[in-house]
């Protein structure tokens, strides 16, 4: 396809606006180790539905089904079969945007984010690189219906209550757009802060917040020229945004916890975590130990800004599941003083890149991105229960329930 008729000023507007980059993969070897009697039981079998975590793997354009109890790999579906087609019928603009994007990032990032739907049967991902959202039927892996964002690419995702909306960030156009998950229509969207990143509904479905994270390509002294970091809470129902908090820095993984005031978060640049009171404003900031691999490393050096990147609290409450990225460990912290009860070190350069809860609370699911593997840790022991391979550069994890009628229709391939 001839692209030469691009005007170069395109060019440097689509690069001025992009930052997603992060580091390459590497292949590291995986360990299963047995899981925990307490874990072992499966769903119930007259809900004919089967808990499990759902794997993004981003370089291999693939989903992993994880069983949720036994922690077995249970197969993945390939999400992105469609992806040279879909670069093929990029006009001009969108096909330099992909190309920065693969360019910044170092490689292709096709899957940011997948979530079952509430009957297991309907898979729905965001698929960074491409800026698109698609779904999909778990039996066949057919697509269903894809819908391309506006900008250049489509981040975290999250899917209300009753599986009806599906909210994704709009990275480059400073908004998140909500799909219908019927039939992938934009049914609206909303203002967020400078590059939007998270988004996570209220237990309740009432709220949608969505943090943002600036503009991460520029260096840590040009920290004030990133843009709007910014939480912002929007009506889950009309898509107005009921109130918005200023942050110094990027807001990196985090969850508001039930009572709609107390905020974890990681931060740009931070080696460790804070915790907001978002109705006072008052503010702690914890800070973790340095791995050494860690202290060797500049601000600049940090993927995408982010020395620590996950963070999930456990079912009770008590225990935060802190993801040091850059040091390579998982730390079980206490809620109540904010003292480490125990770590999970990893090795050296396995790129620890996300953190999920179990259903059940009971369970901190962390992503080691270059190790293509899931880490499994009981919040309670504060110890590792399994670790578990996946396909290439897992990042985003979700837990959900797959209809187990559905699984002999998975590839048998970890991802």
């Amino acid at each position: 396809m001839n692209r030469t008729h691009v005007p170069g000023n395109a060019l440097r507007h689509v690069s001025r606006l992009l930052s997603v980059g992060t580091v390459t993969a590497a292949l590291a070897g995986a360990l299963v180790l047995p899981a925990s009697p307490s874990h072992a039981a499966g769903a119930g079998a007259d809900t004919g539905l089967r808990d499990v975590l759902v794997v993004g793997n981003s370089q291999a354009g693939t989903v992993s089904f994880l069983d949720a109890h036994t922690f077995r790999n249970l197969g993945s579906l390939n999400v992105t079969a469609d992806a040279q087609q879909r670069i093929a019928g990029m006009d001009p603009i969108q096909w330099i945007g992909f190309q920065t994007v693969t360019s910044i990032e170092g490689g292709n990032r096709w899957v940011d984010d997948a979530t079952l739907s509430p009957d297991g049967r309907r898979l729905y991902v965001s698929r960074g690189n491409l800026d698109d959202v698609a779904a999909f039927d778990v039996a066949t892996g057919a697509q269903l219906w894809r819908t391309r964002l506006d900008g250049f690419k489509a981040d975290h995702a999250a899917l209300s209550p009753d599986g009806r909306r599906y909210v994704v960030s709009a990275t480059t156009a400073q908004k998140a757009e909500v799909l219908d998950t019927a039939t992938g229509g934009v049914v609206g969207s909303f203002p967020t802060g400078t590059y939007p990143h998270q988004n996570d509904y209220s237990p309740d479905g009432k709220y949608i917040y969505n943090s943002s994270i600036g503009i991460t390509t520029f260096p840590q002294a040009m920290e004030w020229a990133k843009g709007s970091f910014q939480l912002t809470k929007v009506d889950a129902a009309t898509l107005q945004v009921v109130q918005t908090w200023k942050f110094p820095h990027g807001i990196r993984p985090n969850t508001v916890g039930p009572d709609g005031r107390t905020m974890y978060t990681d931060l740009s640049y931070l080696n460790g975590f804070a915790r907001y009171d978002l109705s006072t404003g008052s503010v702690v900031t914890v800070q973790m130990p340095y791995s050494k691999a860690g202290a060797a490393l500049s601000p600049d050096s940090y993927p995408q800004n982010s020395a620590h990147h996950g963070l999930a609290l456990s079912g009770d409450g008590t225990s935060l599941c802190d993801v040091g990225t850059i040091d390579d460990y998982a730390a079980i912290v206490s809620t109540t003083d904010l003292s480490t009860r125990g770590t999970v070190d990893y090795p050296t350069d396995s790129l620890p890149y996300w953190g999920t809860s179990s259903a059940d609370g009971t369970l901190c699911f962390v992503s080691l991105s270059k190790a293509d593997a899931v880490s499994v840790i009981d919040y309670r022991t504060a110890k590792e229960l399994a670790r578990v391979p996946v396909g290439a550069f897992p990042q985003r994890e979700r837990t959900g329930r797959i209809a187990t009628d559905l699984l002999g229709g998975l590839s048998p391939s970890a991802g």
